[in-house]
């Protein structure tokens, strides 16, 4: 292990034991429920990026690309943003049709370990997921965006996933608010029958995937994104997307 590797990981060490102790001490009463905006992720650096897992179809046999940069064009306030792209493409290499299916690439956070155990982060105390980013690619390839939390447990194909809807069209930077209520229980890739409330206590990694083979859609994709935090409905300030009960229809919440 490199020196900063290791650097890393003694860190993450001594931050997984400063929130155990925060957490005895909420349970004990010592603390009132944190509502607070919590930032979970920013993509504002290549540290921040370097924290990231990429993947594709074509890890297993697809064409589709996938790239993380650091964009130094698209900034926020003045800060470099995460620019997620690559080609979409529901094609697999030659003696795999039919064996693997293409069109997906995504993200999430790498698994945080350290000597005491694996860092998770709490949000139970909020109501939303809010993303910061913006839209850009082939305006097909913008509606096949997905939200994806795993939490700590044992069955690591148990995926909560929500759509991610824009209202924007532009490329503008634009917030976007989702209930985590909302999120829905997948396993492997399909919705699972019998859904239960999330538990929010120890969420484990966030990640955004392009399922470009669940809507048959191809071309070149690109999501700035800034930064994911969680926020409680006084840092909200419009209206969040809702998912309709059918799990398909999408409607906007009434102000």
């Amino acid at each position: 292990m490199s020196f900063s590797r290791l650097s890393q990981y003694l860190n993450r060490s001594a931050r997984y034991a400063l929130d155990g102790t925060s957490r005895v001490l909420r349970m004990a009463g010592a603390d009132d429920p944190i509502r607070t905006p919590i930032t979970l992720l920013t993509f504002n650096s290549q540290s921040d990026l370097g924290q990231l897992a990429l993947g594709c179809d074509a890890d297993i046999g697809g064409t589709s690309t996938i790239h993380m940069d650091l964009d130094t064009e698209h900034t926020y306030e003045g800060k470099p943003t995460g620019k997620f792209h690559g080609q979409m493409s529901l094609a697999v290499r030659k003696g795999l049709e039919g064996r693997v299916r293409g069109g997906y690439a995504g993200f999430r956070n790498k698994h945080r370990t350290t000597l005491f155990g694996e860092i998770t982060d709490d949000v139970t105390f909020h109501e939303y997921l809010a993303l910061r980013v913006r839209a850009a690619g082939h305006p097909q390839t913008r509606h096949s965006y997905y939200v994806n939390l795993q939490m700590e447990g044992p069955i690591t194909a148990d995926i909560w996933q929500h759509r991610l809807f824009f209202n924007r069209g532009d490329g503008a930077w634009e917030d976007i608010y989702i209930p985590l209520d909302d999120f829905v229980l997948t396993n492997a890739g399909e919705v699972a029958s019998h859904q239960i409330t999330m538990a929010r206590d120890k969420v484990r990694s966030i990640g955004i995937s392009l399922l470009g083979g669940n809507s048959g859609v191809e071309g070149p994709y690109e999501l700035g994104i800034d930064s994911i935090r969680a926020l409680n409905s006084e840092d909200v300030d419009i209206p969040p997307v809702k998912q309709a009960s059918d799990g398909t229809k999408w409607e906007r919440q009434p102000v």
